[in-house]
């Protein structure tokens, strides 16, 4: 890490706080509940000002759902909950509230194709019957659709609107299929024109201008060395930052729920210009299911009871290394407005020891309570993305008056490379989480503050030794590895390409 960024750059990158002590893989089965619910797991949320040429009035806020999606994970491959409730929440006041809640329910729908074999009518076991090319086509033995509603003020008791297909008035969307292979959907691009179809131009109610919403596979866009960091960091954190490519997950898919709302619809009714965002998955409380399920029927539920939230994801990298085992579902359920009760592990963080014990040279930090992580994180940085009167809390929180960086232009570090359009303030797919968490992590911030403490954040740079280094996890995560159009991230991986193209 360069230690010539002024004051505001070198701040900013202790936002990462409270996931800069994990910095080391997105959300994928973090915790032990979500472990068993797939479909609900959230893994990445990211949260940016538009940079697809003449967009740039625009937010565009992505949730990814279900880790570790194999391209050829037939023949049920990874359709969304019906009966869970997937949300994108916005606080526009700094009070660790939502005020704006953008929520998405899917709809499962067999055709149930049928062929004659030997005098009967017999159904098909596959989810397609021929090629598909076009929304709801014949062929498609499993439509997958989704609503969205818009709730102002509480999620629950607030005021919530149907958006709309602005196209046609329609409150339903369909989902694409997912990239069984290039046979069912017509050659290497042609995933990519069917999915495509399925980007919908929306109404908002309430908003003066409409946006876009996108609910479908693609490929993780996430860039980690996931089984060396978990086999005790078995990488060389001063080596190349390209070391392992685009790291284990580039080989995997995720479900993407993705919207581009109007900037002044995200920030109407709010306190300024900055925003804070967050994903969350809920189940029903109750569920009953009968045995045996009737033929013709599948397993049949009966789901009830309060909505209970069993997924939550701001910031990248919070609850997989960092909470303790024994709150890691406490964090899933919790709001951030509640988040001083995980204080301690921000404060005491056990990552910089773990590095310190694995890699003698490398000293962890010296100064506890870790008030470098906590002041910077949990509130924001002042003059970048710090709202008036904020309430300390976990989200991720995006300077909305700051203008994008075209994609050409975009530093992987963020503000720490002089890109303050970049992550902490925000995410983009390209910025690389990892590699800027781990140096915050080491007291990055303690070096750059200066023996006077001019940053204000409660340490020096004698108290993080190591504070100067450019650790890597050797998992390249670059912008120009996407592309620069919503809705961001790249085609999912087929299950199968075309056999004359098959090695």
């Amino acid at each position: 890490m360069r230690l010539s960024k002024t004051p505001v750059q070198a701040c900013v990158l202790a936002l990462s706080a409270l996931a800069a002590v994990s910095a080391f893989a997105s959300s994928h089965r973090e915790a032990p509940s979500i472990a068993g619910m797939p479909k609900l797991d959230g893994t990445d949320f990211y949260m940016f000002r538009s940079y697809e040429p003449n967009r740039q009035d625009y937010v565009t806020l992505i949730a990814n759902y279900q880790p570790d999606q194999g391209a050829y994970g037939g023949p049920n491959y990874y359709s969304m909950d019906p009966n869970g409730l997937y949300e994108i929440h916005i606080d526009n006041t700094g009070s660790a509230m939502e005020a704006l809640t953008f929520q998405f329910r899917f709809t499962n729908t067999l055709r149930d194709i049928q062929l004659p074999i030997s005098g009967k009518q017999v159904s098909i076991p596959l989810v397609q019957a021929g090629q598909i090319s076009a929304p709801n086509q014949a062929t498609s033995n499993l439509r997958e659709t989704f609503t969205l509603t818009v709730v102002r003020g509480d999620r629950r008791k607030g005021q919530a609107a149907a958006v709309t297909n602005a196209a046609n008035g329609n409150t339903v969307f369909d989902r694409p299929t997912d990239n069984i292979g290039e046979k069912t959907f017509g050659g290497p691009s042609g995933y990519a024109a069917y999915a495509a179809q399925q980007i919908y131009n929306i109404n908002i109610p309430g908003c003066a201008a409409g946006g876009r919403v996108f609910a479908g596979q693609r490929q993780d866009p996430f860039a980690v060395a996931l089984g060396q960091v978990f086999d005790l960091i078995n990488l060389n954190p001063l080596g190349s930052t390209s070391a392992y490519g685009a790291g284990t997950l580039a080989k995997r898919n995720v479900s993407t729920l993705a919207l581009e709302v109007p900037i002044s619809c995200l920030t109407a009714g709010g306190t300024g210009p900055i925003i804070g965002g967050w994903t969350t998955a809920s189940a029903r409380q109750g569920r009953l299911i009968a045995s045996p399920p009737k033929s013709g029927h599948g397993t049949t539920t009966l789901n009830g009871g309060a909505w209970a939230q069993v997924s939550r994801l701001g910031m990248p990298l919070v609850n997989e290394v960092v909470i303790g085992l024994k709150d890691k579902d406490a964090f899933n359920s919790s709001k951030p407005m509640d988040d001083g009760q995980f204080a301690t592990y921000v404060t005491n963080p056990t990552l910089p020891a773990l590095i310190q014990s694995l890699y003698p040279s490398a000293p962890a930090p010296t100064n506890f309570p870790r008030t470098d992580l906590v002041a910077a994180f949990l509130t924001g940085v002042d003059g970048l993305n710090k709202p008036a009167n904020v309430k300390a809390s976990e989200m991720l929180r995006l300077n909305t008056s700051i203008a994008p960086t075209a994609m050409a232009s975009q530093s992987n570090l963020g503000v720490a490379g002089g890109d303050n359009a970049g992550f902490p303030n925000g995410r983009r797919p390209g910025d690389d989480v990892v590699d800027i968490e781990l140096r915050v992590a080491m007291g990055a911030l303690c070096v750059l503050t200066g023996a006077n403490d001019a940053l204000k954040v409660g340490c020096k740079p004698a108290d993080a030794p190591a504070g100067g280094a450019a650790i890597t996890d050797g998992a390249l995560q670059s912008p120009s590895q996407f592309p620069a159009a919503f809705p961001y991230l790249n085609t999912p991986l087929p299950g199968a390409v075309n056999a004359a193209a098959a090695p």
